[in-house]
């Protein structure tokens, strides 16, 4: 608590005057939701023909990477002033090194391609980066034998998301969003942008991503789940929260023009922490799909009421010091808003 508050006495105030009308809760709030500052997560699956529904995250689909369906979703976005995308590519194949990932025939790739056709520069594209559901054994680095025992290998991981990161810019993306959590990862892919002629092109970096037992839904969704081990050997440890200052700031250092954190509702003491930290640096909340999923049986067995509901976690999100949100729930929370 500030100091100031423990030497002060207010004997004539009545808080509740503050909270006594809808206007005057609104003049003095402290925290405000803007659909602008939304991100609205969609997946592009290159082995549908059609918008499919998602069976592990109800209400979204796959869409195909040349669409008009897609540009349809994307347009009902923007009239709800959501302006922000961030792509997941499905592959119709997969490899020992996730190859599609940097391929031109990519499903990212030839997404962004078309939405630029479609809508020119009127969307910002955040393209996820990694390898996960590119590869054959599910892993966001590859795998390699040392010394006897299968290992994620760190700096061969380097090269490939490079290739990723020019590809991605080439066909038209804002932003590429590294999210392997391999050490370095931000600075070989910033030199590798600048290096071919991408200076403007940024980096959102998941530089705090925790493994989490919240993402099944998306790895059900994306087909990612490693196919052997787990992620616990890049992704952060749960029980550490001060360890995140130094993956921030070691990515901030690296060229990342906005960090992450993710999950966000578990983790709100950790986007806290941050912002008091790196004040001045936009930092991102990704409200996983655990999350999404947790909120929406709540919902449809009635124990949440959906309006209040997802505006109170969107407010808490923000007011815990995120300037963005990632979240599933960005058409919902904009509809709501724009009643």
């Amino acid at each position: 608590m500030n100091p100031i508050y423990t030497s002060l006495r207010f004997p004539y105030t009545r808080p509740r005057r503050l909270r006594r009308r809808e206007a005057i809760r609104d003049l003095v709030a402290q925290v405000s939701i803007d659909p602008r500052k939304l991100v609205l997560p969609i997946f592009i699956n290159d082995s549908v023909s059609s918008p499919t529904p998602i069976n592990a995250l109800k209400g979204h689909k796959y869409y195909p990477p040349q669409s008009k369906e897609l540009i349809e979703l994307i347009q009902r976005a923007l009239e709800l002033d959501v302006h922000s995308f961030l792509l997941f590519g499905i592959p119709s194949f997969k490899d020992s090194i996730g190859s599609a990932a940097f391929s031109r025939e990519g499903p990212i790739q030839k997404a962004l391609r078309f939405i630029r056709s479609e809508l020119n520069d009127e969307p910002i594209l955040f393209a996820d980066l990694c390898i996960c559901s590119y590869t054959d054994h599910g892993h966001c680095g590859l795998i390699m034998n040392k010394n006897g025992s299968i290992v994620i290998d760190n700096d061969s991981t380097l090269d490939v998301y490079k290739k990723i990161a020019v590809s991605l810019a080439e066909n038209g993306a804002d932003f590429v969003a590294p999210s392997g959590m391999m050490d370095g990862q931000v600075r070989a892919i910033r030199e590798a942008l600048d290096s071919h002629g991408f200076t403007d092109i940024g980096i959102m970096s998941y530089s705090v991503k925790y493994a989490s037992s919240f993402y099944t839904p998306f790895r059900l969704a994306m087909d990612s789940s490693p196919r052997f081990g787990d992620r616990r050997s890049y992704q952060m440890d749960f029980r550490n929260a001060e360890e995140a200052v130094k993956e921030a700031i070691i990515d901030v250092e690296e060229g990342a023009d906005i960090i992450m954190v993710k999950p966000a509702l578990m983790y709100l003491d950790v986007i806290y922490m941050l912002k008091k930290v790196l004040q001045y640096v936009p930092l991102a909340a990704y409200s996983v799909s655990g999350e999404y999923m947790m909120i929406e049986l709540m919902i449809e067995n009635g124990y949440l009421d959906r309006d209040r509901g997802l505006l109170e976690i969107a407010t808490a999100v923000f007011r815990a010091g995120a300037d963005i949100m990632i979240t599933y729930h960005a058409l919902d929370i904009a509809m709501i808003l724009s009643r």
